[in-house]
């Protein structure tokens, strides 16, 4: 099974800039969309769900804003929007799909944005999240995936020293994704791939993606007890449409 994470930036904008062409051509068991920012409605996915794919959408209440979505073409047997905390529900940033061998759960980790001005409330949610799937993984194994906002090391980034004072690189975000590790959790990239300079986020300014000047914040998770069936992992970095590429896991 082939699992595609991607942040599309926009589900609207991404449908003019190649999104539909990669979908009907890369054709994923399972696609996972961030940052969606549009109600179902909003968009056209008739030729979707021709190919196959049964969608679940979580909106954020704020029109236009965050917002993820599970196109899977096997049915998840239960599916559940948020972590069950109303004051980090209402952005609509996670979705759980429950299949027969493993939870996949699809985040957008909220951003701590310029100045820090959000970090505190970043730091809740990391942990609030940490706890959901630690929950989760004692009943089935896990495997999460999206946009998390983070460059966990220093290679995760094209700049370290500059950036660990801002959003995405500051020792608590990174802490964050350790305690996710010690919780038992696997960097699915990180077992094929340990050098330097693989991204999947590139700013739109001073051709940042031509020259390769990123960062790493898109990931699949995924529970020690399915490291036996992890048999790929990578960054899809040829894919455009948005400032993400998609990242993807092959499992089984």
């Amino acid at each position: 099974m082939r699992l595609v994470s991607w942040n599309v930036n926009g589900i609207r904008a991404a449908m003019g800039k190649g999104f539909q062409d990669f979908v009907l051509t890369d054709e994923p068991e399972i696609l996972c969309l961030q940052e969606t920012k549009a109600e179902p409605d909003q968009v056209d996915t008739t030729w979707a769900d021709e190919l196959g794919y049964h969608q679940i959408w979580n909106c954020a209440q704020k029109k236009g804003y965050s917002g993820t979505s599970i196109w899977s073409k096997v049915i998840p047997k239960k599916k559940v929007l948020g972590i069950g905390i109303e004051e980090h529900d209402s952005e609509g940033r996670v979705i759980t799909a429950t299949f027969d061998d493993f939870h996949l759960v699809n985040v957008y980790t909220p951003n701590s944005q310029r100045g820090l001005k959000r970090l505190d409330y970043r730091l809740e949610w990391d942990k609030a999240f940490l706890a959901y799937i630690k929950k989760l993984n004692r009943r089935k194994p896990v495997i999460f995936c999206g946009d998390l906002n983070c460059a966990h090391t220093e290679i995760d980034l094209t700049n370290p020293k500059p950036n660990k004072k801002n959003a995405g690189f500051t020792e608590q975000e990174r802490a964050g994704l350790d305690a996710v590790v010690e919780a038992g959790f696997l960097d699915s990239f990180r077992q094929f791939e340990s050098g330097s300079e693989h991204y999947s986020w590139w700013t739109y300014r001073n051709n940042a993606r031509e020259r390769n000047i990123g960062w790493r914040l898109d990931y699949f998770f995924v529970s020690k007890k399915l490291q036996n069936a992890i048999s790929a992992a990578g960054i899809r970095t040829e894919v455009f449409g948005s400032d993400h590429c998609p990242v993807e896991l092959e499992i089984g």
